[in-house]
């Protein structure tokens, strides 16, 4: 007696494939079977089915990849993607799901649903098309040093499809810089390369990365000096220097030198009662990890009235009469002191001469110096006074002349 073998089971995709009685299968195709979306873009999920011929379609639809046991949902009354789903289809039995405004929270299979004139007759396209959510986001060092390299990358967390990416430095599209496929190559990073940078996909540069801020670590350079007195500095005002640079990092130890002397430290040297001995060239230096610069020196020219005033009596010793004497006076100021004025004793007006002296005609370097020629028996006093440069006190200086009688 012959034995009777049962036939193994057909698979399920089989049995998916051909249900229905007569003619066509039932089948449903989706090009792309998978997706992968920026967040916050818009997307379409494509597709073709066949039915069986007897029967009639009378509603399609798209759904969430159905749950066992629970009741397949039409997308567009979801309340999740209510005014962000539209379907298309057509008579050729192509169909089209036009999702907008993507987010992550919609990373699912989206599946075809097909509705007949026959209860049973239903169709569901399974496996769906599986959606990714995926954002931008650049992976780069946060920071460089002058001269080296960098590479700055658009990272997905899925594969878009051929996509061309386009960078933006300050939010402004780069141009001028190496792209390759996803990545940004800056070639002897300079100062200049420091700033912000996003990417975007061409299509869609309303959605760009969060941008990333990179850095460039470079020493102080373009270092200046600025003063705070404007115009002349007179003597016993304040006087504020202050240093500025550019380098990275921020530099926070500076030196103050007057000629190559250490004066002070901090980013602003103040001299709160400035004085004659202030006067020369002052330079500041700056140091960070990448070395040390000195500015340009800055010169300081304080002025100030006549001051340490004295009367030298030429010759020296014991004046004879009938010889000739000449008084110098000297002082300190600043501007040098140019002109003086002699008084004598008991004078009422500059340059008041005894009777019978004489002045001779000054050189340049003589004008402090009167000369009293065939000097008879008196006994005077002189007395000299520069004019004062800021309109303060006169200073007066007095030499006794006394002659001796022969």
């Amino acid at each position: 007696m012959r034995s009777l073998r049962t036939a193994p089971p057909l698979p399920l995709v089989f049995l998916l494939m051909t249900a229905g009685a007569f003619g066509t299968k039932w089948s449903v195709k989706y090009n792309p079977q998978e997706i992968c979306a920026l967040n916050g873009s818009t997307v379409f999920m494509n597709g073709t089915f066949t039915h069986p011929e007897h029967l009639t379609v009378t509603e399609t639809f798209w759904g969430i990849e159905p749950v066992q046991g629970e009741k397949k949902t039409d997308l567009s009354k979801d309340p999740d993607y209510s005014g962000r789903v539209k379907y298309l289809t057509n008579d050729q039995k192509h169909f089209s799901l036009k999702l907008s405004d993507v987010m992550k929270k919609d990373e699912h299979q989206f599946c075809f649903r097909i509705i007949t004139n026959v209860e049973k007759e239903r169709w569901t396209g399974v496996p769906g098309v599986q959606l990714r959510v995926t954002e931008l986001r650049v992976e780069a060092p946060e920071e460089v040093t002058k001269g080296e390299t960098a590479n700055l990358t658009c990272k997905t967390t899925c594969s878009l499809i051929d996509p061309t990416f386009i960078w933006y430095k300050n939010v402004r599209p780069l141009t001028t810089k190496t792209i390759k496929n996803n990545q940004l190559h800056l070639q002897t990073v300079s100062s200049e390369d420091a700033g912000s940078y996003s990417c975007a996909v061409g299509g869609s540069q309303h959605l760009r990365s969060t941008a990333h801020s990179l850095r460039v670590r470079y020493p102080s350079k373009n270092i200046s000096v600025s003063i705070s007195a404007s115009g002349e500095i007179v003597e016993g005002s304040s006087v504020n220097l202050t240093c500025s640079s550019d380098g990275n990092p921020p530099v926070n130890n500076y030196t103050w030198f007057k000629g190559s002397a250490s004066v002070g430290e901090g980013k602003t040297y103040s001299i709160p009662n400035i004085r004659s001995e202030h006067s020369g060239e002052y330079t500041c230096q700056r140091r960070n990890e990448h070395g040390e610069r000195n500015s340009t020196a800055v010169p300081i020219n304080v002025k100030y009235p006549p001051k340490n005033i004295s009367v030298s009596i030429s010759p020296s010793g014991e004046i004879v009469e009938g010889s000739s004497v000449t008084l110098t006076c000297s002082s300190d100021g600043n501007p040098p002191v140019k002109n003086y004025t002699w008084f004598k004793e008991g004078g009422t007006s500059p340059n008041v001469r005894q009777t019978g002296a004489s002045t001779a005609p000054p050189s340049d370097d003589e004008s402090n110096s009167p000369v009293y020629a065939n000097v008879t028996n008196v006994n005077q006093t002189d007395c000299c006074t520069p004019p004062p440069s800021d309109g303060g006190s006169i200073h007066l200086v007095y030499a006794n002349v006394d002659t001796l009688m022969k």
